[in-house]
């Protein structure tokens, strides 16, 4: 018996090199698109769904891949392989008899029905029909961007996700107020729909908090940069600074230094039982001297503090 080689990569639409990730994204695709739920009667429709679902099998296992990719001298010309070289073996727990291409079994020992990954019912030993059973769609994992105001109050959010079939769906997302970044937003039924009666998956809304021009975000904390005047640093002052939750009033004790950190506690992120501050770091501007007396000003009040360093070294 001849057996006609199978390039499960060019199948997948893949590179050789192709990672687990690159591979799971191109079966999904290809697994919805020639699924036979959607493409009722359509015999290549069936055939090319056969053809992923068997290809991404072997790519998605470490063990089949090396396997196949030993194949090496062959697989690179493109040249038919006699059958009886792995017929006898069994592999990954494929017993023979399904409904596999003559060249899996060849190589892998041939197949009963398989679960293709993301919940796509492989075809079964049974005359090679799809088993049309139940299948939950896959959970599907999305970026949600936010500005920090939205991250720290919260509130309901509109946003549109593009599908793996090219098309758009639009949601309102309840943003849990203090939210952090990297975590995850879980909207239960949003996910890939199921098969045949099987319930859809969940979406996963990972939070990506957008830069700030004036704060920064520390985990929890938020660290905001403020500018005093020497005599304000020196005489200490009452200054209004701004949160996000609205501004307030900060007291800054007399002789404060620049680089110090004073905390308002309970403005940064997190939720009552977890909830970080807002430090303002201190720093300290000097006007430039633009007239004469201006600059006099600054001489006498060097010669006042001769005595006084601001280096230890």
């Amino acid at each position: 018996m001849s057996v006609e080689y199978k390039d499960y990569y060019k199948i997948l639409g893949v590179s050789k090199t192709a990672g687990k990730d690159e591979i799971s994204r191109a079966f999904k695709k290809l697994a919805r698109k020639y699924h036979p739920d959607l493409n009722p009667n359509d015999s290549e429709a069936e055939k090319k769904f056969k053809e992923v679902n068997e290809a991404n099998e072997v790519l998605k296992d470490p063990e089949k891949r090396r396997m196949y990719d030993q194949l090496g001298p062959n697989w690179q010309q493109g040249q038919q392989f006699g059958g009886g070289g792995y017929q006898n073996m069994n592999f990954g727990g494929f017993q023979g008899g399904g409904d596999f291409s003559d060249f899996f079994e060849t190589i892998f020992g041939g197949g009963g029905g398989f679960q293709g990954a993301g919940g796509f019912q492989g075809f079964g030993g049974h005359g090679g029909g799809y088993a049309n059973r139940p299948q939950r769609g896959r959970d599907v994992e999305a970026s949600l961007s936010l500005t920090l105001e939205e991250a720290y109050h919260g509130g309901r959010k509109s946003i549109t996700l593009s599908d793996a079939g090219g098309g758009t769906k639009s949601l309102e997302v309840n943003i849990p107020a203090g939210v952090k970044d990297g975590a995850r937003i879980r909207l239960s039924g949003q996910g890939d729909h199921g098969y045949a009666g099987g319930g859809a998956g969940d979406l996963y809304l990972k939070v990506t908090i957008a830069p700030h021009h004036r704060f920064t975000l520390d985990g929890l904390n938020i660290l905001l940069e403020l500018p005093l005047s020497p005599w304000e640093a020196a005489l200490g002052a009452e200054v209004t600074v701004p949160t996000l939750d609205g501004n307030v009033s900060l007291r800054i004790a007399p002789g404060t230094g620049s680089g110090r950190k004073l905390r308002l506690r309970g403005k940064g992120l997190g939720n009552t039982s977890n909830k970080g501050d807002q430090f303002v770091r201190i720093k300290i501007v000097v006007p430039e001297s633009t007239t004469d007396k201006q600059k006099e000003m600054w001489e006498e009040l060097a010669k006042e503090f001769e005595s006084f360093s601001p280096r230890d070294f």
